[in-house]
Protein backbone atom coordinates (compact mmCIF):
# COMPACT_ATOMS: atom_id res chain seq x y z
CA UNK A 1 0.00 0.00 0.00
CA UNK A 2 1.43 3.41 -1.05
CA UNK A 3 1.51 6.18 2.07
CA UNK A 4 -1.14 7.80 0.25
CA UNK A 5 -3.69 5.10 0.32
CA UNK A 6 -2.40 4.56 4.17
CA UNK A 7 -3.18 8.02 5.05
CA UNK A 8 -6.48 8.14 3.38
CA UNK A 9 -7.40 4.70 5.29
CA UNK A 10 -6.28 5.89 8.75
CA UNK A 11 -6.72 10.26 8.52
CA UNK A 12 -9.50 9.66 11.08
CA UNK A 13 -7.68 7.64 13.42
CA UNK A 14 -4.52 9.32 13.40
CA UNK A 15 -6.74 12.79 13.99
CA UNK A 16 -8.04 11.05 16.84
CA UNK A 17 -4.58 9.95 18.44
CA UNK A 18 -2.96 13.18 18.22
CA UNK A 19 -6.13 15.09 19.79
CA UNK A 20 -5.28 12.14 22.55
CA UNK A 21 -2.02 13.72 23.18
CA UNK A 22 -3.13 17.82 22.81
CA UNK A 23 -6.00 17.06 25.21
CA UNK A 24 -3.32 17.25 28.42
CA UNK A 25 -2.49 20.36 29.13
CA UNK A 26 1.69 19.26 29.36
CA UNK A 27 2.66 23.10 30.28
CA UNK A 28 6.32 22.18 31.92
CA UNK A 29 6.48 25.90 32.80
CA UNK A 30 3.77 25.86 35.58
CA UNK A 31 4.06 23.31 38.38
CA UNK A 32 0.64 22.85 38.75
CA UNK A 33 0.47 20.70 35.54
CA UNK A 34 3.42 18.06 37.09
CA UNK A 35 0.85 15.44 36.82
CA UNK A 36 0.15 16.17 33.23
CA UNK A 37 3.56 15.22 32.41
CA UNK A 38 3.43 12.44 33.17
CA UNK A 39 0.00 11.71 31.48
CA UNK A 40 1.73 13.03 28.62
CA UNK A 41 4.53 10.60 28.57
CA UNK A 42 2.59 7.71 29.68
CA UNK A 43 0.13 8.19 26.46
CA UNK A 44 3.31 8.74 24.22
CA UNK A 45 4.41 5.22 25.37
CA UNK A 46 0.91 3.33 24.40
CA UNK A 47 0.84 5.28 21.19
CA UNK A 48 3.99 4.43 20.59
CA UNK A 49 4.11 0.76 20.65
CA UNK A 50 0.65 1.13 19.10
CA UNK A 51 3.09 2.24 16.04
CA UNK A 52 5.15 -0.52 16.07
CA UNK A 53 7.33 -0.14 19.12
CA UNK A 54 8.92 -3.15 20.79
CA UNK A 55 9.75 -1.37 23.92
CA UNK A 56 8.44 1.85 24.82
CA UNK A 57 8.80 3.23 28.53
CA UNK A 58 8.10 6.58 30.46
CA UNK A 59 11.96 6.96 32.21
CA UNK A 60 12.69 9.13 35.23
CA UNK A 61 14.77 12.30 35.26
CA UNK A 62 16.10 14.96 37.24
CA UNK A 63 12.35 16.67 36.01
CA UNK A 64 9.86 15.92 33.90
CA UNK A 65 9.88 12.83 32.63
CA UNK A 66 11.53 11.31 28.96
CA UNK A 67 9.69 9.09 26.48
CA UNK A 68 11.97 6.32 25.46
CA UNK A 69 10.88 3.57 22.55
CA UNK A 70 12.79 1.80 19.76
CA UNK A 71 12.72 -0.97 17.22
CA UNK A 72 15.74 -2.88 16.40
CA UNK A 73 15.64 -4.34 13.45
CA UNK A 74 19.41 -5.68 13.29
CA UNK A 75 22.28 -5.44 15.31
CA UNK A 76 24.03 -4.77 12.33
CA UNK A 77 21.72 -2.40 10.99
CA UNK A 78 22.20 2.01 11.18
CA UNK A 79 20.18 3.52 13.90
CA UNK A 80 17.96 6.77 13.07
CA UNK A 81 17.42 8.56 16.74
CA UNK A 82 13.79 10.62 16.60
CA UNK A 83 14.05 13.45 19.34
CA UNK A 84 11.15 15.26 20.28
CA UNK A 85 9.32 17.19 23.06
CA UNK A 86 5.83 16.68 24.45
CA UNK A 87 5.54 19.40 26.62
CA UNK A 88 4.01 23.06 25.26
CA UNK A 89 4.13 27.07 26.27
CA UNK A 90 1.32 28.09 28.33
CA UNK A 91 -1.47 29.84 27.01
CA UNK A 92 -1.83 33.45 27.81
CA UNK A 93 -3.72 35.43 26.76
CA UNK A 94 -6.09 32.75 26.86
CA UNK A 95 -8.84 35.49 26.04
CA UNK A 96 -7.34 35.99 22.42
CA UNK A 97 -7.73 32.20 21.89
CA UNK A 98 -10.72 31.69 19.25
CA UNK A 99 -11.55 27.68 20.69
CA UNK A 100 -10.15 26.21 24.16
CA UNK A 101 -6.59 25.50 23.34
CA UNK A 102 -6.88 21.89 24.99
CA UNK A 103 -9.86 20.72 22.87
CA UNK A 104 -8.51 20.53 18.91
CA UNK A 105 -10.40 22.11 16.94
CA UNK A 106 -10.58 21.79 12.59
CA UNK A 107 -11.60 25.17 11.11
CA UNK A 108 -10.61 26.03 7.59
CA UNK A 109 -8.17 22.54 7.28
CA UNK A 110 -6.15 23.91 10.04
CA UNK A 111 -5.97 22.06 13.20
CA UNK A 112 -6.58 24.52 15.77
CA UNK A 113 -4.47 23.86 19.45
CA UNK A 114 -1.64 24.67 22.17
CA UNK A 115 1.00 22.22 20.44
CA UNK A 116 -1.05 21.65 17.00
CA UNK A 117 2.76 22.02 15.76
CA UNK A 118 5.10 22.83 18.80
CA UNK A 119 6.19 20.04 18.95
CA UNK A 120 3.19 17.54 19.36
CA UNK A 121 2.22 17.73 15.98
CA UNK A 122 5.64 17.54 14.54
CA UNK A 123 6.42 14.47 16.91
CA UNK A 124 2.88 12.77 15.62
CA UNK A 125 4.44 13.11 12.00
CA UNK A 126 7.37 11.53 12.91
CA UNK A 127 5.37 8.23 14.79
CA UNK A 128 2.92 8.18 11.94
CA UNK A 129 5.58 7.43 9.56
CA UNK A 130 7.22 4.78 11.47
CA UNK A 131 3.79 3.65 11.84
CA UNK A 132 3.74 3.04 8.17
CA UNK A 133 6.90 1.89 7.38
CA UNK A 134 6.76 -0.87 9.98
CA UNK A 135 2.84 -1.87 9.08
CA UNK A 136 4.52 -2.58 5.34
CA UNK A 137 7.47 -3.69 6.23
CA UNK A 138 9.29 -1.33 4.67
CA UNK A 139 11.49 -0.28 7.92
CA UNK A 140 15.21 -1.73 7.36
CA UNK A 141 17.06 -0.10 9.78
CA UNK A 142 16.75 0.35 13.76
CA UNK A 143 14.79 3.33 14.69
CA UNK A 144 14.82 5.26 18.64
CA UNK A 145 12.66 7.75 19.72
CA UNK A 146 13.15 10.27 22.93
CA UNK A 147 10.65 12.57 23.76
CA UNK A 148 11.02 14.72 26.65
CA UNK A 149 9.26 17.04 28.77
CA UNK A 150 11.35 19.96 29.33
CA UNK A 151 12.19 21.66 26.07
CA UNK A 152 10.15 25.05 26.48
CA UNK A 153 12.03 25.42 29.75
CA UNK A 154 15.41 25.08 28.02
CA UNK A 155 15.84 21.21 28.67
CA UNK A 156 17.24 21.69 32.01
CA UNK A 157 17.33 17.74 32.70
CA UNK A 158 18.31 16.04 29.33
CA UNK A 159 21.93 16.87 29.52
CA UNK A 160 23.02 14.28 32.32
CA UNK A 161 19.92 12.11 30.95
CA UNK A 162 22.15 11.30 28.09
CA UNK A 163 25.48 11.47 29.91
CA UNK A 164 23.71 8.97 31.96
CA UNK A 165 22.36 6.85 28.77
CA UNK A 166 24.73 7.15 25.91
CA UNK A 167 24.56 3.13 25.39
CA UNK A 168 21.12 2.79 25.03
CA UNK A 169 21.00 6.25 22.72
CA UNK A 170 23.60 5.24 20.22
CA UNK A 171 22.66 5.70 17.11
CA UNK A 172 24.32 6.83 13.44
CA UNK A 173 21.66 10.32 12.96
CA UNK A 174 19.21 12.29 14.71
CA UNK A 175 16.46 13.41 13.00
CA UNK A 176 14.35 16.39 14.55
CA UNK A 177 11.10 17.70 13.56
CA UNK A 178 10.72 20.75 15.35
CA UNK A 179 11.36 23.93 13.46
CA UNK A 180 9.62 25.10 9.90
CA UNK A 181 9.86 25.96 6.72
CA UNK A 182 9.66 29.29 4.32
CA UNK A 183 6.29 28.44 3.30
CA UNK A 184 4.06 25.63 2.60
CA UNK A 185 4.81 25.85 -1.32
CA UNK A 186 8.66 26.87 -0.05
CA UNK A 187 9.77 23.39 1.16
CA UNK A 188 12.72 24.21 3.62
CA UNK A 189 15.40 22.40 5.59
CA UNK A 190 16.94 23.49 8.13
CA UNK A 191 20.71 23.60 7.93
CA UNK A 192 21.47 25.83 11.33
CA UNK A 193 20.12 27.38 14.43
CA UNK A 194 21.09 30.27 16.75
CA UNK A 195 22.38 29.60 20.13
CA UNK A 196 21.01 31.42 23.44
CA UNK A 197 22.03 32.81 26.74
CA UNK A 198 19.39 34.29 28.83
CA UNK A 199 19.79 36.07 32.18
CA UNK A 200 17.49 38.16 34.90
CA UNK A 201 18.83 41.23 35.70
CA UNK A 202 18.20 43.48 39.21
CA UNK A 203 18.81 46.59 40.06
CA UNK A 204 18.74 47.58 44.17
CA UNK A 205 18.58 51.13 45.08
CA UNK A 206 16.85 52.76 48.26
CA UNK A 207 15.70 50.42 50.96
CA UNK A 208 12.04 50.86 50.25
CA UNK A 209 9.75 52.17 47.94
CA UNK A 210 10.00 56.18 48.26
CA UNK A 211 7.83 58.96 47.47
CA UNK A 212 9.11 60.44 44.10
CA UNK A 213 7.90 63.96 45.27
CA UNK A 214 10.39 63.66 48.79
CA UNK A 215 13.29 62.11 47.26
CA UNK A 216 13.28 62.71 43.56
CA UNK A 217 16.47 64.02 42.27
CA UNK A 218 18.21 62.96 45.44
CA UNK A 219 17.98 59.35 45.04
CA UNK A 220 18.87 57.54 42.15
CA UNK A 221 16.01 55.69 40.21
CA UNK A 222 16.89 51.60 39.96
CA UNK A 223 14.06 51.69 37.08
CA UNK A 224 16.10 54.34 35.20
CA UNK A 225 19.64 53.06 35.93
CA UNK A 226 18.27 49.53 34.39
CA UNK A 227 16.82 51.54 31.23
CA UNK A 228 20.55 53.14 30.90
CA UNK A 229 22.22 49.97 31.43
CA UNK A 230 20.19 48.21 28.96
CA UNK A 231 19.97 50.87 26.59
CA UNK A 232 24.26 50.79 26.04
CA UNK A 233 24.41 46.86 24.75
CA UNK A 234 23.48 47.59 21.46
CA UNK A 235 24.70 50.94 19.33
CA UNK A 236 23.37 52.56 16.66
CA UNK A 237 24.27 50.51 14.20
CA UNK A 238 23.50 47.59 15.96
CA UNK A 239 26.18 46.09 17.56
CA UNK A 240 26.84 44.48 21.17
CA UNK A 241 29.12 46.51 22.52
CA UNK A 242 30.14 44.09 25.42
CA UNK A 243 34.17 43.79 24.78
CA UNK A 244 34.89 40.62 22.80
CA UNK A 245 31.76 39.53 22.46
CA UNK A 246 32.11 39.10 18.39
CA UNK A 247 35.50 37.36 19.07
CA UNK A 248 34.15 33.54 18.38
CA UNK A 249 31.96 35.24 15.42
CA UNK A 250 32.24 33.45 12.13
CA UNK A 251 31.98 35.35 9.10
CA UNK A 252 29.39 34.48 6.72
CA UNK A 253 31.09 33.47 3.47
CA UNK A 254 30.32 34.13 -0.01
CA UNK A 255 28.26 30.77 -0.75
CA UNK A 256 26.19 31.15 1.79
CA UNK A 257 25.53 34.92 1.91
CA UNK A 258 24.60 33.91 -1.93
CA UNK A 259 22.31 30.63 -0.69
CA UNK A 260 20.32 33.44 1.47
CA UNK A 261 20.31 35.84 -1.01
CA UNK A 262 18.41 33.29 -2.90
CA UNK A 263 15.55 32.95 -0.66
CA UNK A 264 12.10 34.68 -1.51
CA UNK A 265 11.52 37.42 0.55
CA UNK A 266 9.73 40.46 0.36
CA UNK A 267 11.01 43.12 3.05
CA UNK A 268 7.88 44.91 2.74
CA UNK A 269 5.49 42.31 3.31
CA UNK A 270 7.77 41.20 6.14
CA UNK A 271 6.91 44.63 7.59
CA UNK A 272 3.70 44.62 6.96
CA UNK A 273 3.17 41.54 8.98
CA UNK A 274 4.46 41.96 11.90
CA UNK A 275 3.00 45.91 11.87
CA UNK A 276 6.33 47.97 11.71
CA UNK A 277 7.41 50.93 9.28
CA UNK A 278 11.23 49.81 9.38
CA UNK A 279 13.70 47.79 10.56
CA UNK A 280 16.37 47.45 12.10
CA UNK A 281 19.41 45.24 13.05
CA UNK A 282 23.28 44.91 12.17
CA UNK A 283 24.54 47.56 9.70
CA UNK A 284 26.39 45.84 6.87
CA UNK A 285 23.62 42.67 6.75
CA UNK A 286 20.52 41.63 5.25
CA UNK A 287 17.55 40.60 7.60
CA UNK A 288 17.65 37.64 6.56
CA UNK A 289 21.41 37.33 7.45
CA UNK A 290 20.88 39.34 10.60
CA UNK A 291 17.90 37.23 11.97
CA UNK A 292 19.86 33.89 11.12
CA UNK A 293 23.37 34.15 11.18
CA UNK A 294 24.49 37.24 13.23
CA UNK A 295 24.17 37.37 17.02
CA UNK A 296 21.24 39.26 18.64
CA UNK A 297 20.35 41.43 21.64
CA UNK A 298 17.23 41.76 23.15
CA UNK A 299 14.93 42.81 26.30
CA UNK A 300 12.41 40.33 27.13
CA UNK A 301 10.90 41.91 29.67
CA UNK A 302 11.34 44.60 31.89
CA UNK A 303 9.21 45.57 35.16
CA UNK A 304 9.61 48.12 38.91
CA UNK A 305 7.46 50.14 40.57
CA UNK A 306 4.01 50.76 40.43
CA UNK A 307 2.36 49.18 36.97
CA UNK A 308 -1.17 48.87 38.50
CA UNK A 309 -4.13 51.35 37.31
CA UNK A 310 -4.23 55.10 37.95
CA UNK A 311 -1.07 56.77 39.55
CA UNK A 312 1.09 56.45 42.49
CA UNK A 313 4.12 58.43 42.63
CA UNK A 314 7.16 56.07 43.75
CA UNK A 315 11.06 55.46 42.70
CA UNK A 316 11.25 51.53 43.11
CA UNK A 317 13.63 50.24 45.41
CA UNK A 318 14.24 47.49 42.70
CA UNK A 319 13.80 47.02 39.17
CA UNK A 320 14.10 43.85 36.73
CA UNK A 321 14.66 43.08 33.11
CA UNK A 322 15.04 39.28 31.44
CA UNK A 323 17.64 39.74 28.67
CA UNK A 324 18.60 37.37 25.77
CA UNK A 325 21.28 37.02 23.51
CA UNK A 326 20.98 34.43 20.07
CA UNK A 327 24.60 33.02 19.32
CA UNK A 328 25.63 31.97 16.47
CA UNK A 329 27.89 28.65 15.84
CA UNK A 330 31.49 28.65 17.85
CA UNK A 331 30.16 31.36 20.60
CA UNK A 332 29.68 29.58 23.83
CA UNK A 333 27.13 29.99 25.69
CA UNK A 334 29.41 30.24 29.23
CA UNK A 335 31.64 32.62 27.97
CA UNK A 336 28.98 35.06 26.57
CA UNK A 337 27.12 34.66 29.93
CA UNK A 338 30.12 35.54 31.82
CA UNK A 339 30.81 38.63 29.57
CA UNK A 340 27.38 39.80 29.59
CA UNK A 341 27.31 39.82 33.52
CA UNK A 342 30.52 41.16 34.25
CA UNK A 343 30.21 43.92 31.76
CA UNK A 344 26.67 44.69 33.66
CA UNK A 345 27.58 45.08 36.75
CA UNK A 346 31.19 46.84 36.16
CA UNK A 347 29.16 49.29 34.12
CA UNK A 348 26.79 50.34 37.42
CA UNK A 349 27.20 53.27 38.83
CA UNK A 350 27.68 53.10 42.51
CA UNK A 351 24.04 54.43 43.56
CA UNK A 352 22.43 51.13 42.75
CA UNK A 353 23.67 47.26 43.30
CA UNK A 354 23.46 45.11 40.08
CA UNK A 355 22.84 41.19 40.30
CA UNK A 356 22.57 39.33 37.26
CA UNK A 357 21.41 35.40 37.42
CA UNK A 358 22.02 33.45 34.69
CA UNK A 359 19.23 31.41 33.76
CA UNK A 360 19.27 29.23 30.90
CA UNK A 361 20.84 28.72 26.96
CA UNK A 362 22.80 26.40 24.67
CA UNK A 363 25.05 26.62 21.84
CA UNK A 364 24.32 26.96 18.20
CA UNK A 365 24.72 24.09 15.61
CA UNK A 366 25.31 23.90 11.97
CA UNK A 367 24.72 20.94 9.77
CA UNK A 368 27.09 20.20 6.95
CA UNK A 369 24.99 20.03 3.73
CA UNK A 370 27.35 17.39 1.88
CA UNK A 371 26.30 15.10 4.80
CA UNK A 372 24.44 12.06 2.85
CA UNK A 373 21.96 11.88 5.93
CA UNK A 374 21.01 15.32 4.92
CA UNK A 375 20.61 14.89 1.17
CA UNK A 376 18.43 12.15 1.93
CA UNK A 377 16.20 14.59 3.95
CA UNK A 378 17.10 17.05 0.59
CA UNK A 379 15.46 14.28 -1.64
CA UNK A 380 12.59 13.15 0.68
CA UNK A 381 11.65 16.80 0.52
CA UNK A 382 11.47 16.79 -3.07
CA UNK A 383 9.84 13.72 -3.96
CA UNK A 384 6.70 14.89 -0.92
CA UNK A 385 6.50 18.29 -1.84
CA UNK A 386 7.64 18.01 -5.55
CA UNK A 387 9.89 20.64 -5.43
CA UNK A 388 13.97 21.16 -4.21
CA UNK A 389 14.11 22.57 -0.53
CA UNK A 390 16.08 25.75 0.08
CA UNK A 391 18.39 25.34 2.63
CA UNK A 392 18.06 28.11 5.64
CA UNK A 393 19.82 29.06 8.47
CA UNK A 394 17.15 30.04 10.94
CA UNK A 395 17.01 32.03 14.14
CA UNK A 396 15.54 30.38 17.06
CA UNK A 397 17.52 28.02 19.40
CA UNK A 398 16.88 24.52 20.23
CA UNK A 399 19.65 23.72 22.71
CA UNK A 400 19.82 20.33 22.55
CA UNK A 401 20.82 19.89 19.52
CA UNK A 402 24.41 20.76 20.06
CA UNK A 403 24.04 18.90 23.45
CA UNK A 404 23.64 16.14 21.08
CA UNK A 405 26.46 16.38 19.39
CA UNK A 406 28.63 17.16 22.39
CA UNK A 407 27.07 13.99 24.20
CA UNK A 408 26.41 11.42 21.86
CA UNK A 409 28.88 12.91 19.29
CA UNK A 410 25.87 12.58 16.44
CA UNK A 411 24.62 15.20 13.42
CA UNK A 412 21.43 16.11 13.57
CA UNK A 413 18.63 16.87 10.61
CA UNK A 414 16.82 18.91 11.09
CA UNK A 415 13.38 18.07 9.13
CA UNK A 416 10.74 20.20 10.15
CA UNK A 417 7.16 21.18 8.83
CA UNK A 418 5.67 24.40 10.82
CA UNK A 419 5.19 27.40 9.08
CA UNK A 420 5.09 31.23 10.41
CA UNK A 421 1.36 31.54 10.02
CA UNK A 422 1.02 28.95 12.63
CA UNK A 423 1.19 31.17 15.36
CA UNK A 424 3.64 28.46 17.76
CA UNK A 425 3.77 30.44 21.39
CA UNK A 426 1.08 31.93 20.74
CA UNK A 427 -2.92 32.19 21.28
CA UNK A 428 -4.57 29.80 18.23
CA UNK A 429 -1.76 27.82 17.35
CA UNK A 430 -2.54 25.80 14.37
CA UNK A 431 -1.08 23.12 11.96
CA UNK A 432 -2.51 22.41 8.55
CA UNK A 433 -4.03 18.65 8.29
CA UNK A 434 -2.37 19.23 4.10
CA UNK A 435 1.33 19.59 5.88
CA UNK A 436 0.86 16.75 8.31
CA UNK A 437 0.16 14.29 5.17
CA UNK A 438 2.98 15.64 3.45
CA UNK A 439 5.75 15.82 6.19
CA UNK A 440 4.61 12.12 7.21
CA UNK A 441 5.44 11.10 3.16
CA UNK A 442 8.51 12.91 3.26
CA UNK A 443 9.63 11.23 6.43
CA UNK A 444 8.77 8.02 5.27
CA UNK A 445 10.66 8.30 1.82
CA UNK A 446 13.60 9.88 4.44
CA UNK A 447 14.06 6.33 6.07
CA UNK A 448 13.96 4.45 2.74
CA UNK A 449 16.37 6.42 1.27
CA UNK A 450 18.62 6.41 4.46
CA UNK A 451 18.37 2.43 3.98
CA UNK A 452 19.79 3.15 0.48
CA UNK A 453 22.90 5.20 1.58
Amino acid sequence: MTFQDYYQTHEARFLDELASLIRIPSISSLPEHKADMQRCAERWCRLLLAAGAQRAEVMPSAGNPLVYAERIVSPQAPTVLVYGHYDVMPVDPIDLWQSDPFEPQVRDGRLYARGADDDKGQSFIQVKAFEYLVAEGLLKHNVKFIFEGEEEIGSPSLDAFLEEHRALLAADIILVSDTGMLGADLPSLTTGLRGLAYWEVEVTGPSRDLHSGHFGGAVANPANVLCQLLARVVDADGRITVPHFYDDVEDLSDRERRMIASIPFDEEAYKRAIGVEALFGEKGYRTLERNSCRPSFDICGIWAGYTGEGAKTVIPSKAYAKISTRLVPHQKRDTITRLVSDWLVAQAPPTVKVKVTALHGGEGYVCPLDLPAYQAAEEAFARAFGKQPLAVRRGGSIPIISVFERVLGIKTILMGFGLEANAIHSPNESFPLDIYRRGMHAVTEFHQLYDAL
